[in-house]
């Protein structure tokens, strides 16, 4: 098998409306009702190659069953193949869990396509979706956001290496990126998994338990299980989405005061860029290609456990550890300063 790309991701919500007006006035998608033969008030969100299914609790037993185990999240991630019932087959050859044969339905987008569903870990699943038609095409034109860069997963402790060994067999993908990071008294272990193409990136992270309870640990609990912690949009400039999405209410995680000091020092070659990244509380990482620029929304999720995050590449390929220290501060900072109770 060989994903190409993410064709969607549904996110189950008994909000529907409230995250229907943050993705649509705050992030600037499009919007529109899912032909739906069944019902279920589904809407698609769609802003360059970026596609959310928003399915309410209500939608049907399996949305109710998935919103009350965990509340909002996704359900979903789907994968784009080129032959669905092939994929499908060496999915099961290769010891994946089946949730529907392939057949052919209605996309969220309207278009046909043949899809079938596998398991994934905890209560995720996988479509594999073969378009029979190409999707709609994309509007660029005033887009701040562009595609799904990566998307970040949390698991209890010890399913780490097990969830990798899954991702590779079932579906191919390789692990590009591993490292474990140490905060303060926490600390977790974290692998990057990617397909052939690049255009399909998990970051699956687990705690460490020899170490303090932290943010990981956390998720784990409140979601009930593993589970996506958030997705990051790609943006061409950040400088120009963030103080964007801010003037449509969107919220974002400050980051702590010694972080930039500390940067600077770190990285003394990008000082100049340093300075106007302050004034956003936009992070800022690099690997041996080059740099990104990142940050984070804050949770407007009930049991805070998805938030999203918006990144510009400027050539960086992976992940490096100021990367994941940056947003485990972040989160700490932002906890502490709501006067959010601790979780520890």
């Amino acid at each position: 098998m060989d994903p190409a790309g993410i064709d969607h991701v549904e996110l189950c919500t008994d909000q529907p409306d409230r995250l229907v007006a943050y993705f649509r006035d705050g992030m600037g998608c499009t919007a529109r009702p899912v032909d739906d033969p069944a019902g279920g008030g589904r809407v698609l969100l769609a802003q360059g190659d970026i596609r959310l299914l928003i399915t309410p609790g209500s939608a049907d037993d399996s949305a109710a069953r998935y919103v009350e185990r965990h509340g909002d999240g996704v359900r979903d991630i789907a994968f784009g193949v080129a032959d669905a019932a092939e994929a499908y087959a060496t999915a099961l050859r290769r010891g994946g869990q089946s949730l529907a044969a392939p057949a052919v339905r209605t996309l969220p987008d309207g278009t046909p396509g043949l899809v079938a569903v596998v398991a994934g870990p905890g209560d995720l699943v996988h479509s594999l979706v073969q378009r029979l038609e190409p999707a709609p095409p994309a509007s660029r034109d005033g887009a701040l956001l562009t595609l799904i860069d990566h998307v970040a997963m949390c698991v209890p402790a010890g399913e780490l290496a097990p969830t990798v060994e899954f991702y590779s067999r079932v579906f191919g993908l390789q692990t590009i990126f591993e490292e474990k990071i140490e905060v303060g008294d926490q600390a977790m272990n974290s692998i990057v998994v990617q397909n052939r193409h690049t255009d399909i990136t998990l970051t699956l992270i687990e705690p460490d338990t020899s170490r303090a309870p932290g943010q990981i640990d956390a998720f784990v609990a409140d979601h009930g299980g593993p589970g996506v912690q958030h997705l990051a949009f790609l943006t061409e400039d950040i400088t120009v989405a963030v103080p964007t999405l801010r003037d449509r209410s969107i919220t974002f995680l400050t980051a702590p005061d010694s972080y930039y000091p500390m940067l600077a020092e770190r990285l003394p070659h990008l000082e100049d860029l340093i300075s106007p990244l302050r004034e956003l509380d936009v992070l800022l990482d690099n690997d041996h290609w080059g740099h990104l620029l990142q940050i984070f929304t804050q949770s407007r999720h009930p049991r805070g456990t998805l938030f999203y995050e918006i990144i510009e590449r400027r050539q960086a390929r992976t992940f490096g550890s100021g990367n994941i220290r940056a947003l485990y501060a972040a989160v700490e900072h932002d906890r502490l300063t709501a006067g959010a109770p601790d979780r520890k």
